[in-house]
């Protein structure tokens, strides 16, 4: 594994959105998966979900938490809809 920074693009939805205070930015990373990646927001911007209550997206796909990540992917990580 590599730990060269990678330019990832991100956008936020639901809580994730109120709780980063931002729709989307561009971000840096040394993260190796999206895993990986989620942690290093969560301590960042106090996200309240735990890893394992978000899906992840990448480029429009729904991926693992362990895939690796890749420069350039646009990331979306999912929070549970909740809803009647």
């Amino acid at each position: 594994m590599s730990d060269v920074p990678k330019t990832v693009y991100l956008r936020y939805f639901a809580q994730l959105r109120e709780q980063s205070q931002c729709e989307e930015e561009e971000r840096v990373t040394t993260a190796q998966t999206y895993g990986e990646l989620y942690q290093e927001l969560k301590a960042q911007y106090g996200f309240t979900l735990d890893l394992a209550h978000v899906k992840v997206a990448a480029n429009d796909t729904f991926m693992g938490l362990d895939h690796p990540l890749r420069a350039g992917d646009k990331v979306v990580f999912i929070p549970p809809v909740a809803g009647g």
